[in-house]
């Protein structure tokens, strides 16, 4: 449940320096840097392929009860439909179309991140069994950044207030505000900083990255059963989405960029909602400078507006009390921990966080723009300056190795880096998960052609087969 809210959190905001507030209270000493993993997963019925639903017999509600009844989690109602849980410091969401998102606690390492993972991948798969009838179907959680099969009409609706606002108002600024909300998926990542410059320092460093950072860990070669021609179709969506919200922000690769360049950019960005209390006021299309200036309605823009307006904002590295890194497929549980584990070690580090630095500085906003739309089909084979994009993933990869080496945090004989070694891996053979799945699909139809049409795997087959097979959880 969230707390409730202060005084300060119902203050009108009255200057620029009330809008960086968030920013700097957020800084803290390296000693107590934390990261925290964020992973979606979409739930579908093992046999038949059915989405997971929010409610019925195996809707994510019931999952969620179950969670809270056999595992120890707590249920967040306040009274309404049931939309989250919490253990531990983590959480448990939904996204619009239900899908499971893990938001994981602050943790101090990143085994002590796989380790949550993986307990809650353990958690879903008992879920799973006590929820299957007898000889009947259970419920396959997949790592994956595009649903493989669903249409939009195949998907329930998460019934939260805003999830409604956004429905309404995303189809208007692009052709796949929807596909964004319902059938996406994705792995994320929240570091701490240190001061203004640390962060941003940090977030220059991973939006030069995000485009190879997508590349890399491009996993969503499909569409409605079938491959589309690339490699993530998550990524060709976010290419259409409200322009205004998301993206590289040009103005946050100046080596000279502040906070203020952020809240700038967040001003004029539009907002969603106006909260208070239960009521959900729907005010699409104003910007927050606007709505500071002005109000909306009786509505005056206080800081708790200022925090959730900055929450509804979705560029490829996220400033808010932390630096949020999103720009990367959901994956399978083999790599799941990876993109936090590639970020603690670039931003974590001084000496790592300087040679990205240098290693990024001359990539510009234009380039790394073009680049975005070449990785959607191509992934780490796309081209950057007569090169493959993944040459820049293979260096950034090789400095976050040895950064967590650095840091020394050992468990079993192993430090942090055995995280890093799928990833490495990926990287030397300049591939990207996706290829996996490509390549399961390629195999099934030439076996099937081998043994003539007649009972052999159709295309839709064969895309469920290799979705099961490799990103189930």
């Amino acid at each position: 449940m969230a707390p409730p809210l202060s005084e300060r959190d119902r203050e009108p905001i009255r200057s620029m320096d009330d809008l960086l507030a968030p920013f700097h209270e957020a800084c803290k000493p390296a000693s107590a840097f934390r990261v925290g993993a964020e992973a979606e997963k979409i739930g579908v019925l093992e046999r038949s392929l059915t989405p997971l639903a929010y409610d019925g017999d195996h809707g994510v509600v019931r999952v969620m009860r179950e969670l809270a009844r056999s595992h120890g989690w707590a249920l967040v109602e306040d009274g309404g439909p049931l939309l989250a849980l919490e253990k531990n410091h983590a959480s448990v969401t939904l996204e619009p179309g239900a899908q499971f998102e893990l938001s994981g606690a602050p943790l101090q390492d990143l085994h002590a991140i796989a380790a949550e993972f993986e307990a809650h991948r353990l958690e879903l798969e008992a879920v799973g069994k006590a929820l299957a009838p007898e000889g009947g179907e259970r419920i396959a959680w997949l790592g994956i950044g595009f649903h493989p099969f669903a249409r939009q009409a195949d998907l329930s609706w998460v019934p939260k207030p805003r999830y409604g606002v956004m429905r309404r108002y995303l189809p208007t600024r692009g052709d796949h505000g929807l596909d964004m909300m319902r059938r996406t998926a994705t792995v994320q990542a929240n570091f701490d900083y240190s001061s203004e410059e640390h962060a941003m320092r940090s977030v220059r460093v991973g939006l030069k990255l995000a485009p190879f950072f997508t590349a890399l860990f491009a996993n969503s070669p499909f569409y409605e059963g079938k491959p589309f021609g690339g490699r993530s179709f998550r990524a060709k969506v976010w290419l259409s989405v409200d322009p205004d919200r998301q993206g590289l922000l040009e103005p946050m690769l100046a080596p000279k960029a502040r906070f203020t360049d952020y809240v700038e950019w967040a001003l004029d960005a539009p907002m969603f909602v106006v909260i208070r209390g239960d009521e959900v006021v729907e005010n699409t299309g104003q910007s927050f400078r606007s709505f500071m200036r002005h109000g909306f309605g009786s509505h005056r823009a206080t800081m708790i507006d200022w925090v959730t307006h900055l929450n509804t904002l979705f560029p490829e590295v996220r400033l808010k009390r932390t630096i949020e890194v999103r720009g990367g497929d959901s994956l399978p549980k083999h790599l799941v921990v990876g993109p936090a584990a590639l970020f603690t070690g670039l931003l974590y580090d001084e000496k790592a966080l300087g040679e990205a630095e240098a290693l990024t500085e001359s990539f510009r906003f234009d380039e790394l723009q073009e680049l975005r739309s070449r990785v959607v089909i191509d992934g780490p084979r796309a081209q950057f300056r007569g090169r493959p994009a993944g040459e820049v993933m293979q260096r950034a990869v090789a400095i976050a190795k040895s950064a967590l080496q650095r840091r020394g945090k050992v468990e079993n004989g192993r430090d942090e880096a055995t995280y890093l070694e799928p990833v490495e891996r990926l990287a030397a053979e300049m591939r990207c998960p996706a290829d996996d799945l490509l390549d399961h699909v390629e195999q099934s139809q030439r076996s099937s052609g081998a043994t003539g049409t007649a009972g052999g795997a159709s295309i839709e087959e064969a895309v469920a087969a290799a979705s099961l097979r490799i990103c189930r959880l």
